[in-house]
């Protein structure tokens, strides 16, 4: 498997191969990322220094056509943790890596002025990137494919990034908008002056496809096609209504039971009143990106990708903000800047409630007040934000950080898991949630155990799950959580969305590995790798300074039940989950792998 190595400091490219064991026991995708960020001892680095290595990672289903495997994963340390940090992003920049040969690109140092590469089946250019600095995602991408043909595909920051933001994503594809989002990983982009990556994948080819897999996926497409109609009709927001009525989407901050203007925001409305079109990620036969167009006196004329649930979410629910205008507006100035939405919106619902408890006053926003629902400011912060300026540069840091400067109790409500904003999904209505954001390698994230699909409708039966277990209740979750970490874990390496999880099957997945690496592949196999992948990620952290203390959630989660609606009066026990969970991961009563623990999974080797 070829790699390309960009030293930016030294202004030089190198040529590698992955070990095939490494390749074997850690997959590919955040599996190897995460092998290269403990081999490379990356927490001794200040994340935002030239020590720090951002790695791009595709896995051995990327460029294949197996449905729904246009992916790849960026691992580095981050700027907005100080821990593992990993963001899983679809699209076709992935596809037209692995079409010029390449699954596994690292970026080390700095450079002395603006650059970005070009990378092609011939290898990797370096090139000055003065000319593209100061564009958004969008114009980046216009102009790069002006530069290299139609045919390239962008990775790259914006102002955002640039700006050292903590919030900062790398975006991908252009107007479609495809974002590596969480963990702040643009900021180690632009602390590096690399503007993008562009992958010109003109005379190379897809990975040869087997007899074996050509048998397989057609039967395969079939299942996601029928599974994901829903997904199409509306995209990730379809799901709001129903969401809001199950007392899963947060609401002020985390603080009401419900929202009774969520269907003004649901993606019904996006697709009638704004859809021009739909869109896929590589090998998808799905689609579930909607490109919007919109005309708006207020926010002036919008196109590009329009909002996803979390997206819609954070910029409306957690903000108290009803008008689907003014979110798709906020939503497309993220895409343009490149920053995480759930962050985003998360920083101006602490901002909002802060100014609420007087912690912050009218002078902090420019004279004005900042009150719930302000669908105006709510778009001028997003602006703040993403200029790094004013309290804008406060908030970019994220709320960890801006309670701890702020101090008056605003660490009470400031939503997050050591450090990560908390997701549109609110762990007191699915209590399996609970557990798996406190132990989340990034932290707060719903897609490291995608656990509240198995308290809603689907079972995995193959690793034990044969049930969906009650959402209410604590008992058996922290079993069922650690598996479900681990099978997302395979997710993330062999590179498929998370959206076909209980339509594929786990043994699906293992004869796609064996059709597509040649090596004998079963169900045990592949959750022995998943748990390998989760451990070293897990010691990774410990490396970094994080304790088992820090497996924990936000008082507000754990104290305040919500005050109506489905989930009202329900709290999460945290420490019971936790401890059942510690046993089934085979860890100490302090969250620290043990030593035979380390040994079984030949993580001792490393």
């Amino acid at each position: 498997m070829r790699w390309i190595d960009i030293d930016l400091s030294a202004g030089r490219v190198t040529r590698k191969r992955v070990d095939d064991k490494v390749w074997e026991q850690f997959m590919g995708g955040s599996g190897l990322g995460a092998f290269i960020a403990y081999r490379e001892k990356l927490w001794e680095h200040n994340p935002l220094s030239p020590g720090n290595v951002l790695i791009f990672a595709a896995g051995p289903f990327t460029g294949t056509k197996i449905p729904c495997s246009g992916r790849h994963a960026l691992v580095s340390r981050s700027p907005l943790t100080g821990m593992f940090a990993e963001s899983d992003v679809g699209g076709r920049w992935g596809t037209a890596l692995v079409k010029c040969g390449i699954h596994l690109i690292t970026v080390r140092g700095m450079s002395e002025h603006p650059v970005y590469a070009e990378v092609s089946p011939g290898g990797c250019r370096i090139h000055g990137a003065e000319e593209i600095w100061g564009l958004d995602t969008f114009e980046v991408s216009d102009r790069l494919q002006q530069m290299h043909g139609k045919k390239t595909v962008v990775s790259c920051i914006g102002p955002a990034g640039e700006n050292r933001v903590h919030l900062a994503s790398v975006m991908h594809d252009g107007s479609d908008a495809r974002a590596a989002g969480r963990c702040g990983l643009g900021a180690v982009m632009g602390s590096k002056n690399l503007k993008a990556l562009a992958v010109v994948p003109t005379g190379g080819k897809a990975p040869r496809q087997s007899e074996e897999l050509g048998q397989i996926i057609p039967a395969l497409t079939r299942k996601v096609i029928d599974a994901g109609k829903g997904l199409r009709s509306c995209g990730t927001a379809g799901g709001f209504v129903q969401l809001e009525k199950s007392g899963d989407l947060p609401v002020k901050n985390f603080t009401e039971g419900g929202f009774r203007a969520a269907d003004r925001l649901d993606g019904s409305r996006v697709s009638e009143k704004y859809l021009k079109k739909k869109y896929s990620c590589g090998a998808c036969p799905v689609g579930c990106g909607r490109v919007v167009e919109m005309r708006a006196p207020r926010f002036g004329e919008v196109r590009g990708a329009g909002p996803e649930y979390e997206s819609t979410a954070s910029l409306g629910s957690y903000c108290m903000v009803d008008d689907l205008e003014a979110v798709v507006k906020a939503n497309d100035l993220c895409n343009r800047y490149g920053m995480d939405t759930i962050s985003v919106g998360s920083a101006i619902s602490f901002a909002m409630e802060a100014f609420e408890k007087g912690i912050l006053t009218s002078e902090d926003f420019g004279g004005e007040p900042l009150f719930w629902g302000d669908a105006e400011k709510m778009i001028q912060m997003v602006e703040a934000i993403g200029k790094a300026d004013g309290i804008g540069r406060l908030l970019g840091k994220g709320v960890r950080h801006a309670a701890g400067k702020l101090g008056r109790g605003s660490d009470r409500f400031a939503i997050h898991v050591k450090g990560l904003e908390l997701p549109a999904h609110d762990p007191r209505a699915y209590f399996s949630s609970a557990v798996s954001y406190a132990t989340s390698s990034r932290g707060a994230c719903h897609l490291a155990g995608m656990t509240h699909v198995i308290e809603d409708a689907v079972t995995v039966p193959e690793i034990g799950i044969s049930e969906t277990l009650p959402r209410f209740a604590n008992e058996g979750k922290g079993w069922a959580v650690a598996r479900m970490q681990d099978l997302m874990g395979v997710y993330d390496s062999l590179k498929i969305c998370k959206f076909v999880t209980g339509t594929v099957t786990v043994s699906e997945l293992a004869e796609c590995h064996t059709a597509v690496t040649g090596r004998k592949t079963t169900v045990d196999s592949l959750m022995k790798a998943g748990e390998r992948i989760f451990n070293i990620k897990r010691l990774f952290n410990l490396k970094c300074g994080m304790s088992g203390e820090q497996d924990t959630l936000p008082g507000r989660i754990l104290s305040e039940p919500r005050p109506e609606g489905s989930a009202a009066g329900k709290l999460p026990d945290l420490s019971r989950m936790l401890k059942d969970y510690y046993e089934a991961r085979e860890w100490d009563e302090n969250g620290i792998p043990l030593e035979s623990t380390v040994e079984r999974l030949e993580l001792d080797r490393i």
